[in-house]
C-alpha cells in the first residue's frame, strides 16, 4: 500500500495558486495544521488570529462578506465547541462560503477529552446550511478541496493530516454526495467513514476466509447524506447495517444512516459502533481504538455475533490482515 506524507502541505498550495479570493486563518496551530508552508508562499493571503477563535469566525464571516473564500485551519475542536456561537450566527446563518478545515477529528490524537473532537459531527450536523465533509486517505485529503468548491455555503471537513495510506485510486476522487462501495456482499451492509474504513476493510477481508459476504460503503459526504448507492447496497444484504464511525455513536455516521433507513421504510436493523456516549482519554490511536471497540478485531466479532457465528478469530489474525500496515504508522500527536 502506498503511503503519502502529508498530503494537504503541497496540495494546497498548488490549489490555490490561480485562486486569488482564497484566505487562510490560523488560530496560531499552523504548522500543526500544515499551512506553515502555505502562509510562507502567500503571506499577503494568510491572517493569523492567534489563540481566539471566536474572533477568527467573525473575521472569516466579514472576508465572506467582502467576496473572499476563507479556509479557516485549526483543530476541530476549536471550529464548533468555543466559538460555536459565532460559527452559527455569524457563517452559517447568512450561508457563508466559508470553509473550516478541522484535524485531528475524533480519538486521533493523544491529547484527552480537550483535543478529541467526538461529537463533532453532530453538532454540524444540526447546524442549518452546513456541509460535512470526511477525509478517509491520501486521495480524499488531495481531492476534497475541488469538492468545496460546488458548495456555496460553508463547508466542515474532518481533516487527516501525516502521514496518510492511499486507500482509493488517484483517478476516483472523493465527489459531493457519493458513497464508494469498497465490497459487494449478501450477508451484512458495512457503513464507514474516515479512518473506520481502513479498519472495515481489514475486517471485511477476515470475514470473507470465514464465508461471511459483507458489503461495504464508504461515506465522505456526512451532510447532506443519502446517497442512493446506500439503499441499493442495503437491499443487497440479508443481514443488518453495522455502522463504524471516529465519533460518538449519537448524531453522527450511525444517527444518519439510521435516519436514512426509517426515512425510506427500509425495514433493516442498524447497529451503530462507535464511541457508547462517553469521552475517551489520552493515548495512542491503536490503543484507544482497541480500548472503545472501533478497530477491525471488534467490527469481525461484532458482525459474527450479529450472524450468530461464534468465530474463532484472533486479534493477531485480524492485524496480519493485507491492509494493516497503514495503520501503524499513521499515530497523531499535537
Amino acid at each position: 500500500m502506498e503511503m503519502v506524507t502529508r498530503p494537504h502541505v503541497q496540495n494546497f498550495i498548488d490549489w490555490s495558486k490561480d485562486r486569488p479570493e482564497v484566505l487562510v486563518l490560523s488560530a496560531d496551530l499552523t504548522n500543526s495544521c500544515e499551512v506553515g508552508k502555505w502562509r510562507d508562499t502567500y503571506p499577503d493571503r494568510f491572517i493569523s488570529a492567534g489563540m481566539a477563535e471566536q474572533n477568527m469566525m467573525g473575521v472569516a464571516a466579514g472576508l465572506a462578506r467582502e467576496g473572499f473564500i476563507p479556509w479557516i485551519h485549526t483543530f476541530a475542536v476549536f471550529i464548533y465547541r468555543r466559538p460555536y456561537d459565532q460559527l452559527a450566527m455569524s457563517i452559517a446563518y447568512p450561508n457563508l462560503p466559508v470553509r473550516m478545515v478541522g484535524f485531528l477529528p475524533g480519538i486521533v490524537t493523544p491529547g484527552g477529552v480537550t483535543h478529541q473532537a467526538i461529537e463533532d459531527v453532530a453538532i454540524m450536523r444540526a447546524t442549518p446550511n452546513m456541509t460535512i465533509l470526511e477525509t478517509g486517505d491520501a486521495t480524499e485529503v488531495e481531492s476534497v478541496l475541488d469538492v468545496t468548491e460546488q458548495v456555496d455555503g460553508p463547508v466542515y471537513i474532518r481533516m487527516l493530516r501525516g502521514r496518510l495510506p492511499r486507500l482509493f485510486p488517484v483517478e476516483e476522487p472523493m465527489r459531493l454526495g457519493v458513497s464508494r462501495e469498497l465490497r459487494s456482499g449478501r450477508d451484512v451492509t458495512i457503513v464507514t467513514s474516515g479512518i473506520a474504513t481502513e479498519e472495515a476493510m481489514r475486517a471485511t477481508d477476515v470475514l470473507a476466509q470465514h464465508d461471511i459476504d459483507a458489503t461495504h460503503v464508504h461515506v465522505s459526504t456526512l451532510k447532506p447524506f443519502g446517497d442512493p448507492l446506500i439503499e441499493d447496497a442495503i437491499a443487497r444484504s440479508s443481514g443488518p447495517v453495522v455502522t463504524l464511525e471516529n465519533h460518538t455513536t449519537i448524531g453522527g455516521l450511525g444517527s444518519a444512516v439510521s435516519e436514512f433507513v426509517t426515512d425510506r421504510g427500509l425495514g433493516r436493523r442498524v447497529i451503530r459502533m462507535g464511541l457508547q456516549d462517553t469521552y475517551a482519554h489520552g493515548a495512542s490511536k491503536d490503543y484507544l481504538l482497541e480500548q472503545y471497540g472501533l478497530d477491525a478485531y471488534a467490527l469481525v466479532h461484532r458482525i459474527g455475533s450479529e450472524l450468530g457465528r461464534e468465530l474463532e478469530i484472533t486479534r493477531e489474525e485480524v492485524s496480519a490482515a493485507p491492509v494493516e500496515a497503514a495503520a501503524a504508522v499513521n499515530a497523531e500527536s499535537l
